[in-house]
């Protein structure tokens, strides 16, 4: 069954994957590895870095919310051109900066083309097209970025040993624009909005659109949009901090260099792990009911940071981090769909996502204002810990609510 889904749409399901790959240009977990260099160079502390990063991101989050909704307009071939060409121009210009302003210009530019542009095209393309299989193809899509945080971690901190980190960014950019607008037209010219999944044997799935579809006007005045927001954002918030201030933790912790790039592996093979598992969860018993438990794991991660001092500590951590993510990745993409559908999906995935990177600058901030300040790492995850837990509590209260309004099938 799973080979037949794969086969039936295997043009738009390596699209996403690989849309979902590049997106790690603008991830703040790959930012984060040049966060010494830059500073070394640019000589400002962890806060100044925190603000900085934070305004950039804060700014790039509220022009997705214009630029995402025109993935609603435009056909699907022609955004994601856009999409990669501003891409390969953020990894350029980020090569060339050597001051303050460029920097803020720089990591605006990754971040709305990388973690915005590119994860939402491929998170509304996958969400939109499937509708039976949706759970596992988007699935299969974020391996893509699971893989580039299990890969790119270690090569780049290995490269970071002998090349320039400008030179490494230039690189990026060539590489971009050697693949990806050849890829991208082979993979989705023919894809529009009315383009659905194909089952076995290629029939076209017909068994759609039994869902009411709400604008994003809609969603605003919508009570439950609200109870789901601090459990949607607690995850973006939470790793952002943690990966863009990895260099303190490091050395807060005593584990040594490469311990956080480590664990990265593990954070991606249970990020992978999850993603398979909570895929096939979704489709057979939807994403609201498993919704609860989005966000337990991302508890237990932050307790183990609080408590435990040991270098093994950091797998341990790191791997229910990326359990936590998997969850995120595809319970989020399908939860909207499923309580809202697909006609505005990407006016509403704009909102949303302008919103978790919205957390992510906030992350930012605040990670690097109460390290400057004098917070511990264990201070800040216990403070982490408890909105996380306020959280899930929310959603308890709020998850008989989460139940889409049904149209009648006409067919």
């Amino acid at each position: 069954m799973i080979i037949d889904i794969v086969r039936a749409n295997f043009k738009i399901i390596i699209f996403g994957f690989v849309f979902t790959f590049f997106s790690c240009v603008g991830q703040s977990f790959f930012i984060g590895l040049f966060n010494s260099s830059i500073r070394e160079e640019l000589n400002i502390s962890h806060g100044e870095f925190g603000i900085i990063y934070g305004i950039a991101t804060l700014s790039s989050s509220l022009t997705l919310i214009w630029l995402g909704k025109k993935i609603d307009d435009l056909k699907l071939v022609n955004y994601s051109f856009l999409v990669v060409i501003f891409l390969a121009f953020s990894a350029l210009f980020f090569s060339f900066i050597n001051g303050i302003i460029l920097l803020v210009i720089g990591i605006f530019f990754l971040r709305l083309s990388g973690q915005g542009l590119m994860a939402h095209t491929a998170s509304v393309a996958i969400s939109r097209y499937f509708d039976q299989s949706r759970g596992k193809a988007l699935s299969y899509v974020w391996v893509g970025m699971s893989l580039g945080e299990f890969l790119l971690p270690v090569i780049i901190v290995y490269f970071l040993t002998f090349i320039y980190w400008k030179t490494l960014w230039q690189g990026v950019a060539v590489i971009i624009l050697l693949v990806l607008p050849i890829f991208t037209y082979l993979t989705i010219k023919n894809i529009n909005i009315s383009s659905r999944e194909k089952e076995n044997g290629d029939r076209t799935n017909n068994n759609i659109d039994t869902v009411k579809s709400w604008t994003r006007k809609e969603v605003l005045k919508d009570l439950k949009f609200y109870s789901i927001l601090p459990a949607m954002l607690a995850s973006s918030f939470i790793i952002t901090g943690i990966v863009i201030n990895q260099t303190f933790i490091i050395e807060s912790k005593d584990w040594g260099k490469f311990a956080i790039a480590k664990s990265f592996m593990i954070y991606s093979i249970l990020t992978v792990t999850t993603l398979f598992l909570s895929g096939f969860l979704v489709d057979k018993f939807t994403s609201r009911k498993i919704f609860p438990l989005l966000n337990v794991p991302l508890l237990l991660s932050l307790i183990i940071l609080i408590i435990f001092d040991h270098p093994n500590s950091a797998f341990v951590f790191m791997g229910l981090m990326g359990i936590s993510n998997g969850l995120t990745n595809v319970l989020m993409s399908s939860f909207w769909a499923e309580i809202y559908g697909v006609n505005y999906l990407g006016s509403i995935k704009a909102l949303t996502g302008s919103l978790m990177v919205f957390s992510t600058a906030l992350a930012t901030v605040i990670f690097g204002s109460l390290i400057d300040i004098g917070y511990s790492i264990e201070n800040i995850a216990f403070l982490c810990a408890i909105y996380t837990a306020i959280s899930i509590i929310i959603v308890l209260i709020f998850q008989k609510a989460y139940k889409p309004i049904l149209l009648k099938n006409k067919t």
